[in-house]
């Protein structure tokens, strides 16, 4: 017999999840997901339609927001379903070509969100550093051409494993301990010593998310330089709150990343399946969750059209009443 002969073909997956979680609890957690995927998509959602109705906010900065709450909701999109479906019916099972999907998407939104966070740190970088050709270089054409860019090449480096995963020999196992389909959890259930594809698939990994987050260190650092030498005062204070503001949600981004992905090569660094789960679904979920309600809390032009929406009702409404109770009479 050759080697091949022991292996077993699979043409599913199932999603197992927390692998500790007792089955009373299954409910909850279904819930749970259900209502963080609904109010993931509907703050998001709120910031596409602002976009959308407004014409004074179509700026290079609102564009790459913009770009940013699109992503958002399509991550929880890809993500959520199939776990909820787990938790409520027990339906963990994805087929073969589903899983890898699944697995593609996931890490296309992973690559596209780094590539975002990048061009948000180049505009404010040419924004502070150099204000007076600022309106003439990024146009709303050029943010539109560098936001359409970034969608198109963040699919280059997950389609290279999707090319090679399919022509990988699995040997039977198809429970994916995670909470969705993604290269590390397939590639654990490939036959052989998986090393080698495991070290293949962290540098990759590395690439993708590292190189632009250098980059937007070494933008910011420009920045603070920047400001401090000519801005002071309040101006100082508000940049600051915004790198704060930014620094904090690049930091949930990458630095809990960087354990999930480096625990294998570190023996001393052990990490759970449960461990490993929440440290993903907090770096996944939980910047999507926060992003609509920073920008929207932090943002002063948004700030004003949502009070003036809400004006706005609060004017019809007493009119409306007005009419009923005229009616009535």
């Amino acid at each position: 017999l050759s080697a091949d002969d022991n292996y077993t073909q699979v043409s599913a997956f199932v999603i197992v999840g927390f692998p500790s979680l007792q089955p009373e609890y299954f409910d909850i957690v279904g819930w749970f997901f259900f209502f963080l995927y609904v109010t993931i998509v509907l703050g998001n959602l709120l910031l596409v339609v602002v976009f959308a109705l407004e014409h004074s906010i179509q700026k290079p900065m609102y564009i790459i927001m913009l770009s940013l709450a699109l992503s958002d909701i399509g991550f929880p999109t890809v993500a959520l379903p199939k776990l909820i479906a787990r938790y409520w019916w027990n339906d963990g099972r994805l087929s073969f070509q589903t899983c890898l999907f699944q697995r593609h998407m996931i890490h296309y939104f992973g690559s596209l969100n780094s590539l975002i966070l990048l061009t948000m740190a180049l505009d404010r970088y040419f924004a502070i550093c150099f204000p007076l050709r600022y309106p003439t270089v990024m146009t709303n054409q050029t943010m539109t051409g560098l936001t359409v860019l970034t969608w198109v090449v963040a699919h280059i480096f997950p389609s290279v494993s999707s090319y090679h995963i399919p022509t990988m020999s699995f040997c039977g196992l198809n429970k994916i301990m995670n909470v969705f389909c993604d290269t590390r959890s397939v590639v654990a259930l490939v036959c052989g010593d998986i090393s080698r594809k495991y070290m293949q698939s962290f540098a990759t990994a590395l690439f993708i998310l590292y190189v632009p987050l250098s980059l937007i260190v070494i933008s910011y650092i420009a920045l603070i330089v920047t400001v401090l030498h000519v801005d002071s005062g309040k101006g100082l204070v508000k940049t600051f709150s915004t790198f704060a503001t930014q620094g904090c949600i690049i930091s949930i981004y990458y630095i809990p990343r960087f354990f999930v992905y480096a625990a294998p090569l570190f023996p001393s660094l052990t990490m759970t399946h449960d461990k490993r789960i929440a440290a993903t679904l907090f770096y996944s979920l939980f910047p999507p969750l926060i992003n609509p309600f920073i920008y929207c809390l932090r943002t002063k032009e948004i700030k004003q059209i949502l009070r003036r929406w809400i004006q706005k009702r609060k004017s019809i409404f007493p009119k409306n009443m007005t009419l009923v109770k005229i009616e009535e009479k």
